[in-house]
C-alpha cells in the first residue's frame, strides 16, 4: 500500500480548545485515488470516528479587487498546493474530536481508495494531534494590508502609494469565530506598530501626522466604541533634549504592562529600501537610535540612561511583566548608506548595509535606567537577534534570528530562551519562509506570529507552549483576510470578544485637511488653502502648525494684520515654536517694522540656532538697516547648512562685491559664491549673472565683467517687466567698460 502524506496539520500539532475546524491537507501518490476514509482514533477510550471524503482541491479564496495592481499578482497555488487534497470536518465532528483529544493524542488516519470499493485500500497515512486544556483566552488585533509597491524613494518608509492607504484595515480575531471583525479602515494616513497594556485597558499606536510626520503617537483607553482624537496624540518631537532642527521618529513604541509608560526608539537613522517585488516589498531597520520613554502621568519624555549611548543603535524594546526591566536589540551604530555602496535590489541582497543586533537587558528603575547586559543565548552568535518578546509569566524570551537586520526577512526564524538567559532553542513552529511579529497570549500558553510559508500574502499562525517552553507545530488561523491581502503585526489583547467593536480616528481628518492645504499652497491656490486651514482648525483649534501655516497664507494674500494675529495666537499656546517667531518677523518686515522683526528672528534662533531660513531672514533685516557686515554673518550661517541656496549665494556675493564699506567687500569670496550661483542657475538667470559681473569687476577682471553683464542684458531684455533690471545692467556695463567697479549706495 502506498504511503499517503498528511501535510497539515503536522505530526504532534496542538489545537486550542476553542478554535474553529481546520482544513486537513494531504498528498496521495496513487493515480486515480478519488475517495478517502478518515478515521479518528482516540486514546481516551472513546469510539473511533469515521468520515468519508471525495477530497477537495485547495482553493485560493476571496480576492479583494481593490488591491489588484500592476505591481502585484493574484495569488496562485504552487504546484505542490495544486496537487493536494483537502477535507474540513463538520463543526459538530470537530467539536467531538477536540473533546476526546484533550490532553490525550488522537490519531487521524487517511486511507485512499479507487472508486467506492472500501475493501481495497490503495494508500494510507496518519498523523497524531491533540487539543490543549489551555484556552487562547484573548482576541488578536492585527493590521490587514494590501501589497502594492509604490514608486521607489530611497530612505523613505513608503511600502504603499498614498492612494492605497485607505485600503489598510485593523481587525480583531476571536479564534472561536470563522472570521474577524473589521475595526478601522479608510484612513488618509498610515498607522503602524501598536501595543496594549497587559490588562487590555490601554492601546498605543504609531499614527503618521500631516506631511508624513512620523513623530506622532496615540495613547487611548480601550473600549467597544473607541475614538482617537487630537488630544490623544503625543509628539516625540517635543522630547526635552530634542536636537534643534531634527525631526524625531518614534519607532517600535511599546506600552508598559501597567499602562504607565511608553518606550520607543528616537534619534534614529534608518536603512530603507523599497522594492517593486511585492513578495518582500521593503527592507527597513535602524542603524542609530536611543531608547526614550514617555511618562503618561507627568507628560515627560526622557532618554533611558544606559540605553542612550550614541555609539550604539538601541531599538525594539519590550517590557518585563512587572515593568521593572526591558529587553531590546543593540548593535554598533553606523551610517545607513555608506558612501560608494550599491543599493540593494531585493531582501537579503548582499548589498544591504550589514548590521547584526544582540539582545540586551536593562533595568527600568522608574526611568533611572542602569547597566545593560547581553542576554546569553540571544547575543554574540554571528547572527542578528531582534524583536524580543517576554512571556507574560516572565519565564521566556522569544526573539527573531536572521543573517542580517531584523523582522520581516526571508530567513527569519523564531528562537526561545529563558528570560534570565541560557541556551536558546530554535522553535518547532517555524515555517519555511519568514517568521516574525510574534505575540504571547495573556496566559503565556499561546503565541501568534506571521509567516509567508503558504503565500507571499502574509498569514498568521498559532503555536502552543508548555510549562517547559516546548512549542508545537504551527496552526494556521485561516480566513483572516482576503487571499490577496497580508496580515501583519498580530498581537493578543486581553479583552473579551466584544471589547473592541469600532475605532474612529477624527484626528486623521484634520491631518487630511492639513495635507490638502499644503498641496493647494504649493499650487498657488492660496485662497482655497486658507479655507482648508480654517476647516482643520475648526476640528482642532490647538493645532499650532496649522495655525502658523494659516498665518503664512494670509501674509501671501496681503492680510498682514490677520497673519500677525494668527502667529501671536500660536505663541501664546506654544512659546517654543520657532517657525511662528520667524513668520512674525517676516510680517513685521512687510509692515516696515524692521527693528521689531529683528527681535522675532533672534527669538526664533534662540530656540533653533540652525534654522537656515531664519538666518537668511535676519540677514535680510540687517541689510534693510544698512548693516551689511551683520547681514553677511547671518547669510554665511545659513549657507553653512544649505550651501546651494541660490538666492542667498547671489545676495551674499552682491554685497561682498558692491558694498560701499570697503571693510565688508571681499572680491575673492564674492566671485566664488557668484560662480556657484551661476552654475546652479545654468547661467540663465540675468540677476545672478548681474551679480557675477559685479564680482568680476570687484576682482579687477573687467573684460569678464563686461562680457557677463552683456549676457545678463541679453537675457533680461527677453523677460517681461524687467525694465528696471535692464536699465541697471546698462549703467553697470558702462562702468565695467571704464574699468570701474560698481558700488551699491541704495
Amino acid at each position: 500500500m502506498a504511503r499517503l502524506t498528511i501535510d497539515y496539520p503536522e505530526q504532534g500539532s496542538i489545537f486550542p480548545p476553542e478554535i474553529t475546524p481546520p482544513t486537513f491537507i494531504w498528498h496521495d501518490p496513487v493515480e486515480g485515488a478519488n475517495l478517502w476514509r478518515i478515521d479518528v482514533a482516540f486514546s481516551d477510550g472513546s469510539p473511533t470516528m469515521h468520515a468519508k471524503s471525495h477530497g477537495d482541491r485547495l482553493s485560493i479564496g476571496e480576492i479583494d479587487q481593490r488591491c489588484v495592481a500592476p505591481t502585484n499578482e493574484l495569488p496562485k497555488l504552487t504546484p505542490e498546493q495544486a496537487s493536494a487534497w483537502s477535507w474540513k470536518p463538520m463543526v459538530e465532528d470537530w467539536e467531538a474530536i477536540k473533546k476526546h483529544s484533550a490532553e490525550h493524542p488522537a490519531t487521524v488516519t487517511i486511507t485512499g481508495f479507487r472508486g467506492e470499493n472500501l475493501d481495497q485500500p490503495v494508500s494510507h497515512g496518519q498523523v497524531t494531534l491533540k487539543t490543549s486544556k489551555d484556552l487562547v483566552g484573548a482576541s488578536i488585533f492585527y493590521r490587514d494590508v494590501p501589497l502594492m509597491p509604490s514608486d521607489l524613494e530611497k530612505g523613505i518608509i513608503k511600502p504603499l502609494p498614498k492612494s492605497a492607504l485607505p485600503l489598510v484595515g485593523w481587525r480583531l480575531r476571536d479564534v472561536t469565530k470563522p472570521e474577524s471583525r473589521l475595526l478601522l479602515t479608510g484612513m488618509h494616513t498610515c498607522a503602524n506598530c501598536h501595543s496594549f497594556s497587559h490588562d487590555g485597558k490601554t492601546l498605543g499606536i504609531d499614527l503618521d501626522g500631516p506631511q508624513n510626520d512620523k513623530g506622532l503617537y496615540a495613547v487611548v483607553d480601550v473600549k467597544p466604541q473607541m475614538s482617537i482624537r487630537n488630544e490623544d496624540m503625543i509628539s516625540w518631537n517635543s522630547f526635552q533634549a530634542n536636537p534643534v532642527g531634527q525631526m524625531r521618529v518614534g519607532f517600535m513604541s511599546r506600552v508598559s504592562p501597567d499602562g504607565r509608560y511608553v518606550m520607543t526608539t528616537i534619534d534614529g537613522s534608518y536603512y530603507v529600501e523599497n522594492f517593486k517585488d511585492y513578495h518582500f516589498l521593503q527592507v527597513f531597520y535602524p542603524t542609530r537610535g536611543i531608547l526614550e520613554y514617555y511618562n503618561r502621568a507627568t507628560g515627560e519624555k526622557k532618554a533611558l540612561p544606559g540605553a542612550d549611548d550614541l555609539r550604539y543603535v538601541q531599538t525594539g524594546a519590550d517590557w518585563s511583566p512587572d515593568s521593572k526591566y526591558l529587553v531590546y536589540a543593540r548593535a554598533n551604530a553606523r551610517e545607513p548608506y555608506p558612501e560608494g555602496e550599491t543599493s540593494a535590489e531585493h531582501a537579503n541582497d548582499p548589498q544591504e548595509t550589514p548590521i547584526q543586533y544582540d539582545i540586551y537587558r536593562i533595568p527600568f528603575n522608574e526611568g533611572k535606567g542602569g547597566k545593560p547586559e547581553p542576554v546569553a543565548g540571544a547575543s554574540q552568535n554571528d547572527m542578528s537577534n531582534s524583536f524580543p518578546r517576554i512571556s507574560p509569566d516572565g519565564r521566556w524570551i522569544v526573539f527573531v534570528k536572521c543573517r542580517n537586520a531584523q523582522l520581516m526577512r526571508p530567513d527569519s526564524q523564531l528562537y526561545i530562551v529563558p528570560a534570565q538567559g541560557g541556551e536558546a532553542r530554535q522553535m518547532r513552529c517555524n515555517t519555511s519562509l519568514m517568521n516574525s511579529w510574534h505575540s504571547f497570549s495573556p496566559n503565556s500558553r499561546w503565541m501568534v506570529f506571521s509567516s509567508k510559508s503558504r503565500s507571499p500574502y502574509t498569514q498568521m499562525y498559532l503555536t502552543h507552549l508548555d510549562e517547559n517552553g516546548q512549542d508545537s507545530p504551527a496552526i494556521l488561523i485561516d480566513n483572516s483576510t482576503a487571499a490577496n491581502r497580508a496580515v501583519n503585526i498580530p498581537e493578543f489583547v486581553n479583552i473579551p470578544p466584544d471589547g473592541m467593536v469600532k475605532i474612529d480616528v477624527p484626528a486623521v481628518e484634520s491631518y487630511r485637511l492639513f495635507d490638502v492645504a499644503v498641496d493647494l499652497t504649493s499650487a498657488g491656490k492660496i485662497d482655497e488653502a486658507i479655507e482648508e486651514w480654517n476647516q482643520a482648525l475648526a476640528l482642532d483649534p490647538t493645532d499650532f502648525r496649522a495655525r502658523n501655516n494659516l498665518g503664512a497664507a494670509l501674509l501671501r494674500t496681503g492680510k498682514i494684520d490677520a497673519g500677525i494675529a494668527e502667529f501671536q495666537k500660536v505663541l501664546q499656546t506654544n512659546p517654543k515654536y520657532a517657525d511662528a517667531y520667524d513668520n512674525l518677523g517676516i510680517a513685521l518686515l512687510q509692515e516696515g517694522k524692521v527693528d521689531e522683526g529683528i527681535i522675532q528672528f533672534q527669538k526664533a534662533l534662540e530656540i533653533n540656532p540652525k534654522h537656515t531660513q531664519t538666518h537668511a531672514n535676519l540677514g535680510n533685516a540687517y541689510y534693510m538697516k544698512g548693516k551689511d557686515a551683520d547681514a553677511l554673518t547671518q547669510w554665511r550661517e545659513a549657507l553653512s547648512t544649505d550651501p546651494n541656496l541660490l538666492s542667498l549665494l547671489s545676495q551674499s556675493a552682491w554685497v561682498l562685491s558692491t558694498s560701499p564699506d570697503a571693510s565688508v567687500r571681499n572680491g575673492a569670496e564674492a566671485l566664488e559664491l557668484a560662480q556657484r550661483a551661476a552654475q546652479l542657475s545654468k547661467e540663465q538667470d540675468p540677476s545672478v549673472l548681474d551679480t557675477l559681473a559685479a564680482a568680476y569687476a570687484e576682482t579687477g577682471k573687467f573684460p569678464e565683467a563686461v562680457e557677463t553683464a552683456q549676457k545678463a542684458l541679453d537675457l533680461a531684455t527677453q523677460q517681461e517687466n524687467a525694465e528696471s533690471l535692464v536699465e541697471g545692467l546698462k549703467a553697470r556695463r558702462a562702468l565695467y567698460q571704464a574699468n570701474t567697479a560698481f558700488r551699491d549706495t541704495q
